[in-house]
């Protein structure tokens, strides 16, 4: 663990997008468009703000099911259509009139389940962790990890997980991050670009101070910057597992982040625990931004065909 006087720290104080979601989640840098978009998951809503026109240009599509995370799609406009994992699975949506239409659908008991977090890899699989839903109550180990070949092929990869969460690669794509909430830990595991086959899983990091690990991502040096549920801050954690830089919000559960140039844009869920009047409870499921003077890794589109 690096010296706790060498961690660089940043201070975030109030929202860029104070919009209480009550589970903000997914942020995805639409580089093309110069948009932001993110999800609120038991809201059901995908929300999309212009980072060249701020706060005021703020949309939001109300869908009929939860939506876990979102992935642009090669040769298709992502103002048109993207790939949305929603409730049962991987499907097409329309942002122009919502409507959708599943590709995959996942596995286990489906309306015990939910889709939750996933990414596109080097080569434009897409991976996806399932969960029980929310009416399940406490999430049991009937969660899984699926890879999803062309739309069509869906392959479970890991079973028996709880909440599975955040998926990245390394700057080289030789190697697959996936963070596992309930063990608080970052898996690497030695990945294959010709078939997407993982080997030699490993204990990448683990998290043993305040806050649970929920959604990050891989900057160009192959650092990780990992959101805190319950922990009030983003961590920066370098590719030996050292904490490098901590980044401070005003409120508790802090989701996932996104890389817009050299600024992270973090997403949080709603902190009904916290009193009244005190900034956590009042900025919670806000959207924050902080200047981290780096940059994150493009992401791959979405290989339909």
């Amino acid at each position: 663990m690096a010296d706790q006087n060498q961690v660089q720290q940043w201070h975030v104080t109030e929202p860029y997008l104070d919009l209480h979601c009550q589970l903000g989640e997914g942020p995805y840098f639409e580089k093309g468009t110069q948009t932001l978009r993110f999800v609120d998951i038991k809201q059901k809503r995908l929300h999309t703000v212009l980072i060249t026109e701020g706060p005021d240009s703020l949309k939001t599509l109300q869908l009929d099911s939860p939506i876990g995370v979102t992935a642009n799609i090669q040769g298709q406009d992502p103002q048109e259509k993207i790939l949305v994992a929603l409730k049962y699975g991987i499907a097409l949506l329309d942002r122009k009139t919502g409507q959708y239409d599943y590709l995959t659908r996942i596995g286990g008991e489906p309306d015990r389940m939910r889709s939750n977090d996933g990414a596109v890899d080097p080569h434009g699989r897409f991976w996806l962790g399932t969960m029980n839903d929310f009416h399940v109550g406490e999430p049991q180990s009937e969660g899984s990890l699926y890879r999803f070949d062309l739309g069509k092929s869906r392959e479970e990869v890991e079973s028996g997980l709880i909440i599975p969460n955040s998926i990245g690669w390394s700057p080289d794509g030789k190697t697959m991050y996936f963070t596992h909430t309930p063990e608080n830990t970052i898996f690497a595991w030695d990945y294959n670009p010709e078939d997407g086959s993982l080997s030699n899983k490993r204990v990448h990091y683990k998290h043993k101070e305040k806050g649970h690990l929920d959604g990050f991502r891989v900057d160009k040096d192959g650092n990780i910057w990992h959101a805190l549920y319950d922990g009030g801050s983003v961590i920066k954690i370098s590719p030996a597992g050292d904490i490098l830089g901590r980044i401070i919000l005003p409120t508790n559960n802090i989701t996932c982040v996104e890389f817009v140039g050299t600024e992270l844009f973090i997403t949080s869920a709603a902190d009904e625990d916290s009193e009244e009047g005190t900034p956590s409870r009042k900025y919670g499921g806000g959207l924050f931004r902080v200047d981290v003077g780096t940059t994150g890794l493009d992401h791959t589109e979405f290989k339909l065909e």
